[in-house]
């Protein structure tokens, strides 16, 4: 009992021992730390002082020090609020919600169910897998600076041979983006993205020159801007999207937080420059005009994908100002003074200056500058007005206009009122000008030029054009001396205008990719100067003159080769491509109703001075529409599938012993769009004389691609693909080939392909209905004669709802079964929708467009029937103007373009006005396609349309094969039979090549049941010489199937050709009488 206190008491010291330690080590370590800040805080006092012993000691006067101490205390507070804006940022990105709630509602409560954001979408989806990613970017950029850039840096520079990164992290805070606004409507071939980018991040990136003992680094960035990324081309194969371009189309904001060495550049004035010189660097390549392009496709021309032609140019007209604040004052205000008023313009990274005009609150500049637009909607003209002073100019109002509206309006002559400023307005007119790829109305342009005046010494005359020039690559170029390769860069000039391309270091074949834009007063008389040099200009390497002239005789005003360099090598040449494009301005186009300006864009009339009512905008109703460029640019692609030959067979019986044959059918793949033929049943020579039709847009990769199969009960067998491409096609226009089966051991496929052409001939139409009723297919297709093209862009004077609000209005169009719809335009009387709808039609003359405008689908508020064929007395077959709607208001009205395109085969093209077929091919080669293809029918008995002549008819081509020796007769159809019964007959047809009466000269086709209008397409050859097939009289028996029971009628026709009367080398295909007779 004694023992456990004893070994407690034992233990008691042992176990006290190590807080006993502990105790006694506190005080020494915060004696250390205590000896550790006085030194630190005595080496501060050190330091701030050491400046004011070395000014004594060297004799430098006191404001030296003062100079000092004043920057350092700018740059501290630089800093510190550097600081501060970067973590508000980052408090105002992690804590969105409650920021934004507690700001507008003053209340921690949730957005309330009405507010959205229609036209931006938010995307934390995305958010999410950027910061899930965000660690493993910032792992990919480490790698990047270690193992790539440094090592390229320390390769360059000697004095950079110890540079190191000491640091990379990227930090928790991952890039965000606040929200998403798509564009889908303004060009069928591309998508088009604003990202709204922000990234308050706490990056730390340290660098370390060891050599120089220097360390320097950014710890925290500010990003913020909007980023525009468009896909495009569009195309029909994978990945969808040839390129993906991105930039920004205004400059974004940026703020760096410096560490180290680059403290400095945190100094005022410093800090500004060096902002502004990473800005510059990034908008060099990622702010438009420049464009990043990462192409995911081969043979796509990246330069023009980085360089676009342009949108349009806008001619801005600086004409007066007026109310300016008065900004020179007197004796600290008591004299009041006026201002001497010039303005900025901007749209990108184009900025204009205009003159001053001394002591004037109203000024005239009467100015005119011509800008170039990337991107509308998105780019914006921005004009800020100044007094001009000897120190610092004061700011006298500024206006922003999204030129969109002037794409819009064409032509805008309007005052607008100056924000962040008491009173002021400015009046501008400003002119949108298309581009034209012809040169027609380049005249008219020049003649309308020598009316604008222009003001000022140094004002460039009005354009009449513009000019891009893609520099793509050189080759061979000459040595420099000494045998070394040289560093190429070229001067592209036009007129007093000279650009330069970027320099490609240490080759002779540099690789550019480069793109210029020009503006060009007169093209016949100017010319592109190019002279390649070496990087220090000194050496020239070659040159060329183009002249302008040649461009004007060029298709599409466009060059695209190889030109030889002269002073240069005898092999040495560059690869240009030159784009010219006519300056129009479209004077039918102009706006007649006012054009609903930006956000805050004008004020209320109660608020603008007396006798400023012309402040309000006056703008105009259009007179037509102003569809895109691309509107009624698509085609028809014309499908005949004929016939097969020599196919796998697939049906093997007995397990393979006993082989049998395969019953095939084709699937048709192109555009998106699918289609399936008939099954044939057990023939490896199947016919299937199928017609289909599809409207396509000229796109690069497209392909029309066939499949075969075998039709089994289970899985269906492979026999073969052909893939055709659509640009071959498009080239060729029409083509009519065997096609070898690919992936299989042998079979091929006959196919009549056509890009048909499209004509705006009215008097074509009768004879291409003609053709196309005289067709006959398996399918029941009959060719469509034309491609009915309609542009629904806006409406006007719509009725209200009942209960008196203003309508969600949506236009649906239709013609005959089909029908397209609009998107619904919100809350609108006059709404604008901008959409375009194509329709293929049978006959133009029967058809009607029907339009329909409903309160989202559902309450009527108008309608529109217009029968086609009222386009067929227009000019160009095309309608463009206001319609007035039935079952509306007096003065609802709808804006449309529709435009009637005929589809001209070159078919119909070759047969007679009367008379012509495409018949069936016969399977053989050139021999048989000449026959069946091009010919020219003899007029013969019957060839009536049966649709006006009731009769009853049969179809037969005839021909006669020279190569083989070989009378080929082809039975395809009957029409208009008779009944003689409840019941359709049950078909079939006989014929016997007279005088000789056997088995050889005697033949009949399958029976079809229950059919007035039966579809046999079955081929007959018939082995003799040309002269024994002229001595042939042709007797064919159309019969109906009976019992010999059967009171029914046998004999529903008969028909008698003479051979002698027939061309047969050419051969004839077409429509005969029917007879109840024997002749």
């Amino acid at each position: 009992m004694q023992k456990e206190p004893k070994s407690s008491a034992d233990a008691g010291p042992s176990a006290g021992a190590a807080p006993e330690a502990a105790d006694s080590a506190l005080p020494q370590d915060s004696a250390g730390k205590h000896a550790v800040s006085v030194l630190w805080s005595f080496g501060k006092c050190l330091g701030a002082l050491l400046p004011v012993y070395l000014a004594g000691y060297f004799g430098f006067s006191i404001s030296v020090v003062l100079l000092g101490l004043l920057v350092y205390m700018r740059w501290k507070h630089s800093r510190d609020g550097k600081q501060a804006r970067l973590q508000s940022a980052m408090y105002l990105l992690e804590n969105e919600q409650d920021v934004t709630t507690t700001r507008v509602f003053r209340s921690k409560r949730e957005l309330p169910a009405w507010v959205n954001f229609p036209d931006v979408e938010k995307v934390e989806w995305m958010n999410k897998i950027l910061q899930q990613a965000w660690p493993f970017i910032g792992q990919y950029l480490e790698k990047l600076l270690v193992e790539t850039i440094a090592p390229s840096i320390r390769a360059a520079s000697a004095h950079l041979q110890t540079l190191s990164f000491t640091k990379v992290d990227l930090g928790d805070r991952a890039m965000k983006v606040v929200g998403v606004k798509a564009y889908t409507e303004h060009d069928k071939r591309q998508v088009i993205l604003d990202l709204y980018i922000s990234y308050a991040g706490d990056v730390e990136i340290n660098v370390e020159v060891k050599k120089y003992f220097c360390k320097a680094g950014v710890k925290g960035v500010q990003l913020h801007g909007r980023l525009r990324v468009i896909l495009e081309p569009l195309i029909g194969d994978v990945p969808l999207v040839g390129a993906i371009t991105m930039f920004f189309i205004r400059r974004p904001k940026l703020d760096i937080n410096w560490t180290g060495l680059t403290n400095l550049l945190d100094i005022p004035g410093l800090n500004a420059m060096t902002d502004t010189m990473i800005m510059d660097a990034l908008a060099s390549f990622l702010v438009l005009p420049n464009r990043l392009t990462v192409p995911l496709v081969a043979n796509l021309h990246v330069a023009q994908l980085r360089s676009p032609l342009p949108r349009g140019i806008v001619r801005i007209h600086l004409l007066e100002a007026e109310n300016l604040a008065a900004k020179d004052n007197y004796m600290k205000g008591v004299i009041s003074g006026k201002s001497d008023p010039y303005a900025v313009l901007r749209v990108g990274t184009q900025t204009f200056t205009s003159h001053h005009v001394d002591n004037n609150l109203n000024p005239q500049w009467r100015e005119m500058y011509e800008v170039i637009v990337h991107e509308v909607p998105g780019q914006e003209l921005e004009l800020e007005v100044f007094d001009k002073d000897p120190d610092q100019d004061d700011f006298l109002g500024r206006m922003k206009l999204d030129l969109g509206i002037v794409k819009k309006a064409v032509l805008l002559d309007e005052w607008y009122t100056l924000k962040d400023v008491p009173s002021g307005q400015v009046h501008l007119k400003l002119e949108w000008l298309s581009l034209l790829p012809s040169a027609e109305r380049l005249n008219e342009v020049l003649e309308r030029n020598k009316n604008i005046t222009v003001y000022g010494k140094t004002a460039d005359p009005p354009s009449a054009a513009v000019l891009t020039v893609y520099l793509d690559r050189a080759q061979d170029l000459p040595f420099k001396k000494g045998n070394k390769d040289p560093s190429p860069m070229v001067q592209i000039s036009v007129q007093d205008t000279t650009k330069e391309s970027r320099t490609v270091y240490g080759t002779n074949n540099p690789v550019w990719e480069d793109a210029f834009t020009f503006f060009i007063q007169d093209p016949s008389k100017q010319d592109i100067d190019i002279q390649v040099k070496d990087d220090d200009r000194a050496l020239t390497l070659g040159g060329l003159s183009i002249p302008l002239s040649r461009l004007l005789s060029s298709a599409e005003l466009s060059m695209d080769q190889w030109f030889q360099l002269e002073k240069s090598g005898p092999a040495s040449r560059i690869y240009i491509t030159a784009m010219l494009r006519v300056l129009w301005l479209n004077e039918e186009a102009i706006l007649t109703t006012p054009v609903s300006p930006l956000p805050g864009e004008g004020d209320d009339e109660s608020e603008l001075s007396p006798g400023l009512s012309k402040l309000t905008p006056t703008s105009k109703r259009p007179e037509h529409s102003s569809p895109d460029g691309n509107f009624a640019s698509e085609g028809v692609l014309r499908i005949h599938l004929v016939e097969a030959q020599s196919l796998v067979a697939k049906d093997n019986l007995m397990g393979g012993m006993v082989k049998g044959k395969s019953d095939p059918y084709v699937k048709i793949r192109v555009g998106g769009l699918a289609f399936k033929s008939q099954v044939i049943k057990e023939n490896l020579n199947p016919i299937w004389n199928e017609l289909y039709e599809v409207i396509l847009t000229q796109l690069p990769g497209q392909e029309v691609e066939f499949d075969l199969y075998d039709k089994d009960i289970d899985q269906d067998d492979f026999l073969g693909r052909v893939k055709v491409s659509l640009r071959d096609l498009i080239s060729a226009q029409f083509t009519d080939q065997w096609y070898t089966l690919n992936d299989v051991k042998s079979g091929r496929l006959h196919l009549v392909l056509e890009w048909v052409p499209k004509v705006s001939d009215s008097t074509r139409l009768e004879q291409i209905l003609h053709y196309n009723y005289q067709q006959s297919y398996l399918n029941k297709i009959v060719p469509s004669a034309a491609l009915l093209f309609v542009y629904i862009e806006r409406a006007h004077g719509l009725p209200l709802k009942k209960s008196g609000k203003e309508p969600k209005a949506g236009a649906e169009v239709s013609l005959k079964n089909l029908s397209h719809r609009t998107k619904v335009v919100n809350r609108s009387t006059s709404p604008q929708w901008d959409e375009a709808f194509h329709f293929l039609m049978h006959n133009p003359s029967e058809d009607t467009l029907i339009v329909k405008l409903t309160h989202s689908w559902g309450q009527a508020l108008g309608s529109l029937v217009l029968p086609v064929r009222e386009l067929l007395d227009e000019k160009d077959l095309v309608l463009d103007r206001w319609f007035s709607l039935d079952g509306a208001m007096p003065e609802s009205q709808i804006l449309l373009r529709a435009e009637l395109k005929l589809l001209d085969s070159k078919l119909a093209q070759c047969s007679d006005a009367e008379d012509s077929s495409h018949v069936i091919p016969s399977g053989d080669t050139a021999a048989a396609a000449n026959f069946e293809l091009r010919h020219r029918s003899v007029p013969v008995q019957g060839g009536e349309d049966a649709s006006s002549t009731r009769k009853a008819q049969v179809k037969l081509s005839v021909a006669y094969l020279s190569e083989k020796n070989r009378l080929v007769i082809t039975i395809h159809a009957c029409r208009n039979l008779p009944s003689f019964s409840k019941d359709p007959p049950d078909t079939y047809i006989s014929f016997i090549l007279l005088p000789d009466k056997n088995r050889n000269t005697k033949r009949k086709t399958s029976v079809k049941k229950k059919s007035l209008k039966p579809e046999f397409n079955e081929r007959f050859d018939f082995d003799m010489t040309l002269e024994e097939a002229k001595q042939k009289h042709l007797e064919v028996s159309v019969k109906n199937s009976v019992s010999f029971m059967s009171r029914e009628k046998e004999l529903l026709g008969k028909l008698q050709l003479d051979l002698c009367q027939l061309d047969l080398k050419t051969g004839v295909s077409q429509w005969y009488d029917l007879s109840h007779e024997t002749n």
